[in-house]
């Protein structure tokens, strides 16, 4: 038995947000019904690639099942409102009033199943004055404060890489949607889910004051704490061979890995340096210090040098690049590192579930081509027969 065994989710979600949240849910169990317009989940065709499904669709969808409903028409909404009640939770992130004009607002759709979980996901939440704004990750992030301190001191705010604002506002509806799951299988009532992505993505600024200590909570962070630093000697060195991620990021958190640090680059002199002393004077004496560091790091590829440094008890990582993560030993060795077959695709490599229970393994599925359940689950659902869907078809009120 898998962790969210017989919770059912109709997932109408697009690009990454909501649809990391579901992906998580079927991770985790749940049967996950992806439902789709006739064109598809945008992001099936994102970068502009119009033969078979992007890698970026393939990374957020997998485990889940594909049904084509044209919600533009009486039919195919009457059937997703015949579906609902076969679920435990409804999840969109459509931009603010799509739902509303299809006619599968929430109160629509707890006409038909009172206990139903309605999940949405919204850039700035469904009150406020900005609530009818549009916004994507990059967006979120700039109005969640990441941008702020990103970046170098002679140059403007930068946007973090990763897509934090998505994903983490999905892990967060996830966890939510758990909870009032939880809640639901307990007292039989269903509720609200509602997390905006700027509030999500703004908790994740809480050890800002950590690491920019001139800039308490409410205040600036000045130019001056922006960069990779936390602290000298902590931040990124180059490696050999000079390439764009030939680097390692180094952080001396204590005293103890100050010592550790001076031993493995066989530097032991530079404990006693009157420079270098105190946390106080390293800060005084940065560029300095970088410059007694930089050669041993230029002297060794950069895993060579996270492995004697990480050895040695100092935190220390080389910088992958996105191939570096997919050929890492570690990785692999842990199954996180996947091949599925996809049956269009052929063999795809994916990043497997964080997510690891001991009493509950879910197998890696690749994610769903558009519509390929749409006759499964509305014969099992509706009791349709396989008849009766294709004569839909030809009503063009699913694919």
């Amino acid at each position: 038995m898998t962790a969210l065994e017989g919770m059912r989710v109709l997932d109408m979600t697009q690009y990454e947000a909501g649809t990391s949240c579901t992906q998580f849910l079927a991770w985790l169990g749940a049967d996950v019904v992806k439902v789709e317009p006739p064109s598809g989940d945008p992001g099936r065709q994102v970068y502009g690639r119009m033969v078979a499904d992007s890698q970026y669709f393939l990374n957020y969808n997998s485990n889940k099942r594909s049904v084509v409903l044209d919600l533009s028409t009486p039919a195919g909404r009457d059937l997703l409102l015949r579906m609902a009640p076969r679920y435990d939770v409804f999840i969109e992130n459509y931009g603010p009033g799509v739902v509303e004009k299809l006619g599968i607002d929430e109160p629509d759709l707890r006409a038909v199943n009172p206990r139903i979980i309605y999940a949405r996901v919204k850039g700035f939440g469904l009150s406020g004055p900005y609530a009818g704004y549009k916004i994507f990750d990059p967006l979120a992030q700039a109005a969640a404060g990441a941008f702020s301190i990103t970046g170098f001191n002679d140059g403007p705010p930068v946007r973090p890489g990763p897509t934090m604002a998505d994903t983490g506002t999905g892990t967060q509806v996830a966890l939510a949607i758990v909870a009032a799951y939880h809640q639901q299988q307990r007292t039989g009532v269903g509720q609200l889910v509602e997390v905006s992505m700027q509030e999500a993505t703004a908790s994740f600024m809480k050890t800002t004051p950590l690491t920019q200590p001139s800039a308490p909570w409410g205040g600036e962070v000045p130019m001056g704490r922006r960069g990779n630093g936390a602290g000298p000697p902590s931040g990124i060195y180059p490696c050999q061979g000079g390439g764009p991620n030939d680097y390692v990021y180094l952080m001396v958190a204590t005293s103890r890995m100050w010592d550790m640090l001076c031993a493995v680059i066989e530097r032991p002199d530079l404990l006693s340096d009157e420079r270098f002393r105190t946390g106080r004077q390293r800060r005084e004496h940065e560029s300095e210090l970088y410059d007694e560091i930089v050669p041993w790091m230029l002297g060794r590829p950069k895993f060579e040098a996270m492995h004697a440094l990480a050895e040695a008890g100092v935190a220390a990582s080389a910088v992958y690049d996105t191939a570096d993560l997919f050929r890492d030993p570690h990785l692999r060795e842990r199954g996180f590192i996947q091949h599925v077959e996809h049956p269009v695709e052929g063999d795809v490599t994916l990043l497997g579930s964080p997510l690891r229970l001991s009493e509950s393994e879910v197998p890696l599925s690749p994610a769903p081509s558009l519509g390929e359940h749409t006759t499964e689950v509305l014969c099992a659902d509706l009791g349709l027969t396989p008849e009766e869907v294709e004569a839909l078809r030809g009503d063009h009120a699913v694919a």
